[in-house]
């Protein structure tokens, strides 16, 4: 596909009216300490408020809870303990929901919690229910803040960061837009930290067994995922109907950007007929 149609296909994502949005705990956190990086919390959250002044539905599935856990307990090393990182979790969470909390109300919006595992909401009757909570608290203006919950979960802290999980909420929620924000710019090749030939691959109409191999991602000190999870979710997520793009968050300015049809990150296209 030449750029003129892939350009096109990309300043549609202004008409997307509901977009879950997920970061990493790499995008909030400081490289240096761990620490969250506080000035780009407020970016984000600007980002958001401003979609939600134009009308859209947003929901924000953010990782962090044991990153923001573990400095306030001073762990000097990453937890490898399942218990010392549900610990840290029940601490950071409410830390990063007060901290969410009070940054969306001075810009005039309303945060809400959910925790969610994976197999709850693929429990018929939970699914339900977590559908009806959504539905509720978006009806009321507000934005559901959605982590796994790590105080009682141990599959996605063992196996993969909250890609997957975004992809489920978005699917659960019939989301137009899926908007994966992490370390890497989007999908190449091959790995461009090893290779520096790797091609850049811009739109993927569909997801093949080609493309899936390419999930060479490498996982960063404070998160878990790698491009195979975020692979994963865009199957999921595409084959629900969603579009889904990968793209970094360095700069949480970049949703904007993405909004606007600009030449950011990976766009994965939704198989409608799935």
């Amino acid at each position: 596909m030449d750029n003129e149609k892939i350009s096109l296909i990309r300043r549609k994502l202004k008409d997307k009216k509901r977009i879950v949005i997920k970061i990493g705990t790499s995008s909030i956190t400081h490289q240096e300490s761990g620490a969250l990086n506080l000035i780009k919390l407020e970016i984000l959250v600007r980002e958001i408020c401003d979609l939600k002044n134009q009308g859209k539905d947003i929901v924000l599935v953010s990782s962090g809870a044991i990153a923001v856990g573990r400095q306030a307990v001073h762990f000097n090393h990453r937890p490898t303990k399942i218990s010392e990182k549900q610990a840290c979790a029940a601490i950071g969470q409410a830390q990063l929901m007060m901290i969410y909390q009070k940054l969306f109300r001075e810009y005039g919006h309303m945060a809400a919690q959910i925790l969610l595992t994976k197999d709850t909401i693929l429990e018929q009757e939970n699914r339900f229910n977590a559908w009806n909570t959504f539905e509720e608290l978006l009806s009321m203006g507000a934005v559901p803040i959605v982590n796994e919950n790590d105080t009682v979960s141990t599959y996605e802290i063992q196996f993969g960061d909250n890609d997957s999980l975004s992809a489920t909420v978005a699917e659960l929620i019939h989301a137009d837009l899926l908007i994966l924000l992490s370390d890497i710019d989007g999908l190449f090749s091959d790995d461009p930290h090893c290779n520096p030939n790797a091609r850049f691959i811009p739109l993927v109409e569909e997801l093949d067994e080609r493309l899936m191999d390419m999930g060479k991602g490498s996982v960063s000190d404070v998160g878990t995922g790698g491009m195979a999870t975020k692979l994963h979710a865009a199957r999921i997520a595409t084959e629900a109907g969603t579009d889904m793009m990968i793209a970094n968050g360095k700069d949480f300015h970049i949703i904007h950007r993405i909004m606007d049809g600009q030449d950011y990150g990976t766009l994965f296209l939704a198989r409608k007929e799935k």
